[in-house]
């Protein structure tokens, strides 16, 4: 636990580091170019599909007509709207979680190895090509169970705990291996992921649970809702930024573990040379001389034949 904590505290101050400030814009630029490119071209089409869905059934579009009745006639369309919103989301975390793995994360890594572990050796034991196809693979799994749950985010309190234990696995999946890819050989990683998969994901569900703060923007008031598509690309800033944390928090703890685990081989690899002499010593007094120079050494003193 002291290595958590010790790796949460030096990832808060990573992140008022300017490179790190300066490689949080490369996604911005990206998924927010992205963001607004969808939303000027799917936006008003979006809502008028989601609202003629909901009028087509006749229960919705009766709950509908009484609500409307008393909150206005844009209800409906700010409805709709929230609607499109709550399912561009989760697309937008995945997609802002791989591109901050797969461009800031390696930035940090060499970040934090040249400054606190210098002297770690790199094994390269995760090729980039098997850790894009691994978090394309985490993030569609995610989506999955993001869409098996939807009904249960319904449901009081579940909607406060799903999506961060889902945003926390895959987190902890793909930050976990960004993280040892360049240093780890294959099986040490597996080792350290495996040994300390409950710490990971504990510290994925928390940065799952810091996830849902930028959500809490669209809670404000149903006036901003026609600016979506450009306060979606401040949401997704501070996806990025979360995201980077993240990304420094794993990598402070993961390269941590990965030093300990070396350190700890090297003094067991410095004991054995010891032990070894002393141990064939023994074995070779242990041997008869006669054995031992291939000779008869005859009877001892005292022992001959008196006749």
């Amino acid at each position: 636990m002291k290595s958590l904590f010790g790796s949460f505290w030096r990832a808060v101050a990573y992140c008022l580091h300017p490179k790190v400030i300066a490689l949080s814009l490369l996604p911005l630029l990206v998924a927010g170019a992205a963001t607004l490119a969808a939303g000027y071209l799917f936006w008003e089409s979006a809502i008028a599909s989601v609202r003629a869905t909901l009028e087509h059934w006749s229960l919705v579009n009766s709950m509908l007509e009484w609500m409307s009745s008393m909150l206005g006639a844009n209800f409906r369309t700010g409805i709709a709207a929230l609607i499109v919103i709550a399912l561009t989301i989760p697309v937008v975390v995945a997609f802002t979680l791989v591109l901050v793995g797969l461009w800031i994360t390696p930035a940090i890594v060499t970040l934090v190895a040249r400054r606190r572990f210098p002297t770690l050796e790199r094994r390269h034991g995760g090729s980039w090509w098997v850790g894009i196809f691994a978090s394309l693979a985490w993030t569609v799994g995610a989506l999955l169970m993001v869409m098996i749950t939807l009904p249960f985010w319904l449901v009081p309190g579940l909607a406060l705990v799903l999506p961060p234990v889902i945003w926390g696995w895959l987190t902890a999946k793909v930050m976990g291996f960004d993280a040892l890819a360049e240093h780890a050989t294959q099986p040490e990683r597996e080792a350290i992921l495996r040994a300390h998969r409950w710490p990971l994901l504990i510290m994925g569900i928390i940065c799952g649970f810091l996830c849902g703060v930028p959500s809490m923007i669209w809670t404000l008031s149903m006036q901003f809702i026609i600016f979506a598509p450009f306060i979606m690309v401040g949401v997704i800033w501070l996806y990025t930024m979360i995201f980077t944390f993240s990304a420094l928090w794993f990598t402070h703890y993961g390269l941590t573990v990965l030093a300990s685990l070396r350190a700890a081989e090297s003094a067991m690899r410095a004991v054995q040379p010891a032990v070894a002499p002393s141990s064939d010593l023994q074995l070779v007094e242990e041997v008869p001389p006669q054995e031992r120079f291939g000779y008869d050494a005859g009877p001892e003193p005292g022992t001959g034949d008196s006749a």
